[in-house]
């Protein structure tokens, strides 16, 4: 099944590179792209994109109310932020906190790119030992221990190292419907929005560390 994929950036020509590269992939389809923030908004209310990939900044408004927006009217949409920014800079640690699952370098490889495409449609926290340092310095949340259940705990331990739902299936002998249960709950109780949210929360809380994430 294909990726259906929405761009969202303010420049047309970044958007017609963008799609050249992304269209040559076969497992990618490009159902609608935008400009601004509103646009890109009602778009993905109305195609529900698996993936929305969108620059940082945007004429009407920044990729993180985007990304809070979007997330929040189309649950299942995982965003993507392309930025030309460091990893160390705020506004990539405030998308992430507002639920961006990944964000890739404009001066990155085409084929890194793609890569973080298909990993946010499978639901994969992709993050470097240097990003979810400065993520969880920035977290202000307390340490506290995780109001989850047992096997709540092992599905979020398997989100953190960044495996996929039908892998945490195979891996804890459950169905896969079984873990997005598990992981929806664990939203719900962590308060959070995504996936690296929770998996940031992982590490803060101890249940794993930065090298177990660096080695996955």
């Amino acid at each position: 099944m294909s990726i259906r994929l929405l761009l969202i950036d303010d420049h047309p020509i970044v958007r017609a590179g963008l799609r050249a590269v992304l269209e040559c992939e076969s497992d990618i389809e490009i159902v609608g792209e935008a400009g601004d923030a509103k646009c890109a908004i009602g778009l993905a209310r109305k195609l529900r994109p698996n993936v929305v990939l969108t620059d940082l900044l945007l004429p009407d408004t920044d990729g993180v109310g985007v990304t809070e927006s979007i997330r929040s009217q189309v649950p299942d949409a995982q965003v993507v932020i392309l930025t030309s920014v460091s990893e160390d800079d705020a506004f990539v640690v405030r998308a992430v906190r507002a639920g961006a699952i990944a964000y890739v370098l404009k001066s990155a490889d085409t084929d890194l790119l793609v890569s973080a495409i298909r990993s946010a449609a499978e639901g994969r926290v992709q993050l470097s030992p240097r990003a979810a340092a400065r993520l969880i310095q920035d977290m202000r949340s307390p340490k506290n221990e995780l109001p989850l259940t047992d096997r709540e705990r092992e599905v979020l331990r398997e989100v953190a190292i960044g495996r996929t739902n039908k892998e945490i299936a195979r891996c804890l002998y459950i169905a896969e419907t079984t873990v997005k249960s598990h992981v929806r709950a664990i939203l719900d109780k962590l308060g959070v929005q995504s996936r690296t949210q929770a998996a940031l929360v992982a590490l803060r809380c101890d249940l794993v560390s930065l090298d177990e994430i660096q080695a996955a």
